[in-house]
């Protein structure tokens, strides 16, 4: 292979981003229930641990990371951990005796979901392996510098237009009307797929 091949790059971004996965799940989450300002926050942490993993693929240290069996492994217990307490707090959630409304005001900062959605991609093992064999298929050994920059470039541009489009789309009127009309039965949902992911991920199987 002597030239980037953008497509098979950019196809292979978005079925993974796309996807059904922790962090498009916690932006659907995070939008229905705090609005579209709280799903962008979210967004944007999952957008700077997927550049994080993204640049360091590009530059190796994706595969070093992989290659040292303990870092990896502690990743992925962290990542578990992470997942399954997000599974007990949308269990929380949806049996909390408070009422969400609305106009109601959340505890929650901007700060705090910002850092979450961060967490989410930075503990998720299936990143690192993502990123690391999306360089090694659609990018020449010979790639110089600039090549790599722009590569990034546009993967964080699919991935944002993904990621900011989703919490956009499940936070518009209609959608935060279902959510609040059927908060049980979504949260439910969200605490059985991150306990679902927590699990996979700590037995070895890595989710998307």
């Amino acid at each position: 292979m002597d030239a980037i091949n953008y497509p098979l790059i950019l196809v292979a971004a978005l079925a993974a981003i796309a996807s059904p996965g922790p962090a498009t799940l916690a932006i659907a989450s995070a939008s229905m229930s705090h609005g579209r300002i709280y799903g962008l926050g979210l967004a944007c942490g999952v957008l700077t641990g997927s550049l994080f993993w993204s640049c360091s693929a590009a530059f190796g240290l994706a595969a070093l990371l992989s290659s040292n069996v303990w870092i990896f492994e502690f990743m992925r217990y962290c990542g578990a951990a992470y997942l399954i307490y997000l599974s007990l707090k949308s269990l929380r959630s949806a049996f909390g005796t408070s009422t969400l409304t609305l106009s109601q005001r959340h505890s929650t900062t901007l700060s705090n979901i910002y850092f979450k959605g961060l967490l989410i991609h930075l503990t998720n093992p299936k990143a690192i392996l993502f990123f690391a064999s999306l360089y090694s298929i659609g990018v020449p050994a010979t790639a110089q510098v600039s090549d790599l920059v722009a590569v990034i470039l546009s993967v964080g541009m699919l991935s944002s237009s993904v990621f900011l489009g989703y919490a956009v789309l499940f936070s518009n009127h209609r959608a935060r009307n279902i959510y609040l009309k059927s908060k049980v039965i979504f949260e439910c949902t969200f605490a059985a797929f991150f306990g679902f992911a927590g699990m996979k991920i700590l037995t070895g199987d890595i989710v998307k």
